[in-house]
């Protein structure tokens, strides 16, 4: 079901096709659940990328910055969740085999923990393999990104193997993970003290808020 290379392919194919202008490209459809699922949340990330490099727009005024604020919280949970559920659609794949072994090591990190990076680095491997290409950059740009870009590469070889062997072990009994629950606050209004304690301040009127 999980194979970390399929993953990687398809964050690189879908980060070239959502970068492309609308008007021409078609839909990017893909034929299997669990690979969708994948496609989503890298979408969550994609958008988050963008979305923040809004708030770094030279000139935006601060109710922009304060409308994106509240664009990367909303994403930034939808990326968060779809990670969960990731690693919930595994753990219901799982399940009639009597996986994973509760006897077993546990892993720190989940795969969809795992998954989540993979996409952040499919996006920072496109963004900084589009700096080393630029022709109107200044000397020296191209090959300081090209050195980025060897890291970034590395770095995603070394996560996606670590991906493929905690699902082997996990397969085979001899290693376990568990869903994390990121339990976000700041999203919550009866959990975030800047929205519930405004909420409770009396309004010009005397009347609650």
């Amino acid at each position: 079901m999980l194979s970390a290379v399929t993953i990687v392919k398809l964050h690189d194919r879908l980060t070239h096709v959502w970068h492309q202008p609308t008007d021409s490209v078609g839909t990017t459809p893909v034929c299997d659940e669990w690979l969708e699922a994948v496609s989503g949340q890298h979408r969550a990330n994609f958008d988050l990328w963008h979305i923040e490099d809004e708030a770094r727009a030279p000139g935006a005024s601060d109710a922009d910055l304060a409308q994106v604020k509240r664009n990367i919280d909303r994403t930034n949970q939808l990326r968060n969740d779809l990670a969960e559920q990731l690693d919930m659609a595994l753990l219901r794949w799982l399940e009639p085999q009597q996986l994973p072994n509760q006897n077993a090591p546990l892993n720190s990190e989940s795969p969809g923990l795992m998954i989540d990076r993979l996409s952040i680095l499919a996006l920072k491997v496109y963004h900084t393999r589009e700096e080393a290409e630029r022709s109107d950059a200044e000397p020296g740009h191209a090959d300081r990104n090209l050195k980025r870009l060897a890291v970034l590469e590395a770095q995603r070889s070394d996560l996606a193997g670590c991906l493929d062997e905690l699902w082997r072990e996990t397969l085979a009994g001899t290693r376990r993970f568990k869903l994390y629950r990121q339990l976000k606050m700041y999203n919550d209004p009866s959990l975030n003290p800047a929205v519930y304690r405004k909420a409770a301040e009396p309004g010009p009127d005397g009347s609650r808020r």
